[in-house]
């Protein structure tokens, strides 16, 4: 077993770049489905009347909402070593309630590479971030998301 799993320029290439952008319309039946999925039965989420009357002006979806639009493991556009995939986690930072009728655009750049040794032997950890932007060209939330390759 190799003491590192090495980075190589072709990899570092890569630092900063954007990697990835999907997109998705959100629908009110689908933020109200995505609600029960989880079992969330805030009104903000699926009563169109007391939503309204809220703070947000109608329906407005979880803020766990966006973790559906990253359903898939992140692809990189390089050979990464090591048989196993871990998902080592997400930071979110949230700016603005994401509405029904809204198009969603994810961006996603990676952030950073670094090896490191563990109990399994060498480990890179992939450092990704994921800027979510509405139809209005406003950042809805930021999530940093890390994984393990070993």
């Amino acid at each position: 077993m190799a003491d590192e799993i090495p980075i190589t320029p072709e990899m570092l290439r890569f630092t900063g770049a954007t990697i990835s952008t999907s997109a998705l319309n959100v629908e009110q039946g689908h933020i109200g489905a995505f609600a029960r999925a989880v079992g969330d039965p805030n009104p903000l989420w699926s009563n169109e009347k007391e939503a309204r009357d809220g703070r947000y002006g109608g329906i407005v979806a979880p803020p766990t909402f966006l973790r559906a639009l990253h359903a898939e493991p992140l692809t990189l556009p390089f050979d990464v070593p090591g048989d196993h995939l871990l998902d080592a986690g997400s930071e979110w930072e949230y700016f603005r309630p994401v509405h029904h009728g809204d198009r969603i655009v994810a961006t996603t750049r990676l952030k950073e590479l670094e090896q490191r040794t563990g109990r399994l032997g060498p480990m890179l950890f992939v450092v990704s971030e994921i800027t979510y932007t509405n139809q209005l060209d406003q950042v809805v939330a930021v999530q940093q998301s890390t994984f393990i390759r070993y």
